[in-house]
C-alpha cells in the first residue's frame, strides 16, 4: 500500500471527551471516529488492525476444533423470553419493534440463538462435541459510555459455545478453549493474566477471565508472585489468619466517642491502630414473593481498615438477593443512627456475621447501639457468643463466620505459597462452564447412548476484539504514541522516502525496497506523501508502526538507509543490500 492511496486523519490534540490514553491516541492516529456515545467508525488504521486481531482469534479457534459460522445481530424476543432473560437482563438490553409490532433485540450476546441451532441439529450423543463461534457485531446500551471503545456500546467480539453430552466432557471443551486463548494472547505479544472470576448474571459454576496488564484497568487482580494463583478480586478467598486469637487483656468498656462516626476518627480519637476497630453494615433480605413480613436485617462486620465484598456477601446462605438497609430500618433495629452501630445488644431481631479476619480478633473496638458511645475490649465468648462457620450454621446460629471482605495487598495467598499482590487488569476475554443453564430453559436435548433425551451441557468463551484495541495500547505506549506489538500493527514497515517529490533517487530506492519487501509477503507501506521528515516521522510514531525505514539523499550517498525500531526508538544505519534482510528479520520475530 502506498501512504498517496490510504486515508490518514492524523491530529495533533486529542477530543475533550477522551478520558484514557488508548482513547487519546486511538482518535489522534485516526484510528476511530465518534458517531455517537459509545458509537465508533473505524478508520483504515484501525480496521486493520482489527482484522489481524481477527486473523490470529480465526486460526487458533479453528486449530482448537471450533466451527465458525454467523449468527444474526437482530434477534426475535421469542428465544430470550424462553431463557428469561428478556426481562432479566435489565435496560443494557436493546430492544426493538418491526413494523409488525413484533419485539426483537439487539444481541448483547448470542446463547439464546445458538442453543436454538443446537437444539434443531444435534440430535444424538454420535454430534458431540460440538463448538460454534463467530465474530460479530454486538451492542449493549450502557447508560454511560465511556473510554473510547473500552466501554462503549457497539462493539465486536468472538464468542464460542460448546456442546457435550456430560460434565466431564464439558470441563474438556472448557480446557481446550482455556488452551486457545493463552496462545491467542500470546500472539497478540500482550501481557496478561488467567484469573479465577465470579460467574455472574450469566450463570453457570466455572468462569475464567483472561486480564491484560494495565495501570489504568478498571479490574483489580489479586495474584501471588510466586505461584500461578490468580483472581479477580471479587472472588479472591481472604484466607483466615493463621494465628490463633489472642486471650482477652481489656474489660468491656463502654467509652465516650463524641462526633466519631467513621472507624477511621474512632482510631484516631481513642489512639488505637485502625486495625483494632471493626465496621458494621446493614443489610436487608424482602420476603420471597407471595411471603408476607418484613425484611431480615442482617449485620455484616469486618475489620476497620477492609472493606465488604457484596459479590461474597451475597453467597452467605440466607443473604441472595440482599440490599443495603435503610436508615429508617437501622434506628428501628439498633436504636441509634449509623455510626455506632455494633453486635451487641441490639434491641431488633438481627442476625449476625463476621468476617474471618474479624472472628479471629480479641480487644477490638465497636459500636454501642448508642450515639457517640463505642465498646472497647470486646471478645467473643464473653461478649459474644463464638461465631460459628457458615457452612455449619443453624436458622438459630448468633454469629456466623465467613469470608466476606475483599482480600488486601499481603494476605496469604489461598494455595499456601506465598502472600498476595494486587495489580489492575481490563478484561479481554472470557471462558465460562454454563452447564444446563441454557439447554434446561429451551429444552434443548440430545438422545444419550440410553436412547433417552439429555439436555446439552454448554459452555461460552467471549473475546472482545475492538476492546483489545484499547487493552494494547494501553499497555504499550509513550509520549510519541502508540508501540504496537509486532503482529496486530496496522502495517509492520512503513518506508519514508526523504524530499519524495525532489528526488528521483529517493523515489527509486524506496519503490524497490517497497516492492522487495511485497514479495517476501511483509506487511508494509510506502510512504511517498512529499510530507516534510519531521510530519512523516511524527506521523509513524503516533500510529506505532514497528519498523520504520528512512531513505534519504544523504544516505544514499553512503550507499546507506536508516532502519528505527519503534518499541524502544532505536536506529541503525544500514547497507541498503542488506537492509531486506534486516527487515525480514525483524518481522520474522512475530508469532
Amino acid at each position: 500500500m502506498k501512504a498517496s492511496q490510504f486515508h490518514f486523519a492524523t491530529l495533533k490534540e486529542a477530543p475533550a471527551d477522551a478520558e484514557v490514553i488508548s482513547h487519546q491516541l486511538m482518535a489522534r492516529a485516526g484510528f476511530i471516529k465518534r458517531l455517537a456515545g459509545g458509537i465508533y467508525t473505524y478508520m483504515p488504521f484501525g480496521l486493520r488492525v482489527i482484522r489481524r486481531i481477527e486473523n490470529i482469534i480465526r486460526e487458533e479457534m479453528n486449530r482448537a476444533g471450533a466451527v465458525e459460522l454467523l449468527m444474526p445481530l437482530i434477534q426475535p424476543a421469542e428465544l430470550w423470553e424462553e431463557s428469561g432473560r428478556f426481562s432479566a437482563y435489565g435496560p443494557e438490553l436493546l430492544r426493538i419493534r418491526d413494523r409488525h409490532n413484533r419485539d426483537f433485540i439487539v444481541q448483547p450476546t448470542s446463547e439464546e440463538v445458538v442453543t436454538d441451532i443446537a437444539r434443531q441439529d444435534l440430535r444424538s450423543y454420535k454430534q458431540l462435541p460440538k463448538n460454534l463461534y463467530h465474530i460479530q457485531t454486538k451492542f449493549r446500551d450502557e447508560r454511560r459510555p465511556r473510554f473510547g471503545i473500552m466501554r462503549g456500546r457497539e462493539f465486536t467480539m468472538k464468542d464460542a459455545y460448546s456442546f457435550d453430552r456430560d460434565k466431564e466432557a464439558a470441563l474438556i471443551s472448557y480446557q481446550k478453549m482455556f488452551d486457545a486463548y493463552i496462545r491467542i494472547f500470546d500472539r497478540l505479544g500482550l501481557q496478561f493474566r488467567p484469573v479465577a472470576a465470579d460467574t455472574g448474571a450469566i450463570g453457570g459454576s466455572a468462569r475464567h477471565e483472561f486480564q491484560v496488564i494495565a495501570d489504568t484497568g478498571e479490574d483489580a487482580i489479586a495474584y501471588c508472585p510466586d505461584s500461578d494463583y490468580a483472581a479477580n478480586v471479587e472472588l479472591a478467598e481472604a484466607v483466615a489468619p493463621a494465628a490463633p486469637r489472642g486471650p482477652a487483656t481489656e474489660p468491656l468498656v463502654h467509652t465516650p466517642t463524641p462526633g466519631q462516626a467513621r472507624c477511621e476518627d474512632v482510631a484516631a480519637f481513642l489512639k488505637l491502630p485502625l486495625e483494632k476497630t471493626v465496621k458494621s453494615l446493614v443489610l436487608a433480605v424482602d420476603p420471597a414473593e407471595g411471603e408476607t413480613g418484613s425484611a431480615t436485617i442482617w449485620l455484616l462486620i469486618v475489620r476497620g481498615d477492609h472493606s465488604l465484598n457484596e459479590i461474597k456477601a451475597g453467597k452467605v446462605p440466607g443473604l441472595a438477593g440482599f440490599r443495603f438497609a435503610t436508615e429508617a430500618e437501622i434506628v428501628t433495629t439498633f436504636g441509634t443512627p449509623p455510626g455506632y452501630l455494633g453486635p451487641i445488644g441490639a434491641p431488633g431481631p438481627l442476625r449476625i456475621v463476621v468476617d474471618r479476619t474479624v472472628a479471629a480478633m480479641s480487644d477490638f473496638v465497636c459500636g454501642a447501639n448508642e450515639k457517640d458511645v463505642h465498646l472497647t475490649g470486646v471478645k467473643f465468648g464473653r461478649d459474644l457468643p463464638e461465631p460459628v462457620p457458615a457452612e455449619q450454621a443453624g436458622a438459630d446460629t448468633d454469629v456466623i463466620v465467613a469470608d466476606i471482605r475483599n482480600v488486601v495487598p499481603g494476605d496469604l495467598s489461598p494455595d499456601g505459597k506465598g502472600v498476595l499482590s494486587i495489580q489492575r487488569g481490563i478484561e479481554v476475554g472470557h471462558v465460562f462452564y454454563l452447564g444446563t443453564k441454557y439447554s434446561e430453559a429451551m429444552n434443548a436435548t440430545f438422545i444419550d447412548t440410553d436412547g433417552k433425551p439429555k439436555p446439552f451441557e454448554m459452555g461460552c468463551y467471549g473475546i472482545g476484539v475492538t476492546r483489545l484495541l484499547g487493552a494494547a495500547i494501553e499497555q504499550n505506549h509513550d509520549d510519541r504514541g502508540i508501540i504496537w506489538p509486532l503482529g496486530i500493527a496496522p502495517f509492520d514497515v512503513a518506508i519514508c522516502g526523504l524530499g519524495w517529490a525532489k528526488s528521483e533517487p529517493v523515489r527509486e530506492a524506496a519503490t524497490k525496497l517497497y516492492e522487495a519487501c511485497l514479495a517476501k509477503g511483509i506487511d508494509v507501506i510506502l510512504d511517498d506523501r512529499g510530507e516534510r521528515p519531521g510530519v512523516m516521522f511524527a506521523d509513524w510514531e503516533l500510529i506505532g508502526v514497528p519498523i520504520r525505514i528512512n531513505v534519504g539523499d544523504r544516505g544514499l550517498a553512503e550507499g546507506k538507509v536508516e532502519m528505527v525500531r519503534r518499541a524502544d526508538m532505536s536506529n541503525e544505519s544500514l547497507d541498503i543490500d542488506a537492509v531486506l534482510e534486516a527487515v525480514v528479520a525483524a518481522v520474522g520475530a512475530k508469532s
